[in-house]
């Protein structure tokens, strides 16, 4: 007796398991006024990569929907000392294409307002 289909997806339950969002992936950089540069990998689902703090960075991005604009600061004091660094994003959260582009008043500033996000 052949089996239709729908009975074979049903025999190996490969219907019944809800389809995985893609990983997201993401390249990070910064640079800053002095000339330092800095870059991590960051994947997360599951989390992976050269950041040094990929399972916070990936909660945090979680808790933000992927929108570094709506990542909420961190609780931490920062000097009022100006030395930009300009911080970058690219890749793809969860399929969707990410491209994030701002600069901080100083590093500080860049792991506080990203929570991490940018402490490398």
């Amino acid at each position: 007796m052949a089996l239709i289909p729908f009975a074979a997806c049903l025999l190996s339950f490969g219907c019944l398991v809800p389809a995985q969002p893609p990983a997201s992936t993401l390249q990070l950089t910064t640079h800053d006024t002095a000339g330092r540069t800095g870059a991590a990998a960051l994947t997360c689902d599951p989390a992976g990569g050269t950041h040094p703090k990929r399972d916070k960075a990936c909660a945090v991005l979680s808790a933000a929907g992927g929108d570094f604009s709506r990542i909420n600061a961190r609780h931490q004091a920062c000097t009022l000392i100006y030395a930009p660094v300009e911080a970058t994003a690219t890749g793809t959260w969860r399929g969707k294409p990410v491209s994030f582009r701002t600069t901080y008043a100083n590093r500080c500033e860049a792991e506080r307002d990203s929570d991490e996000i940018f402490a490398f």
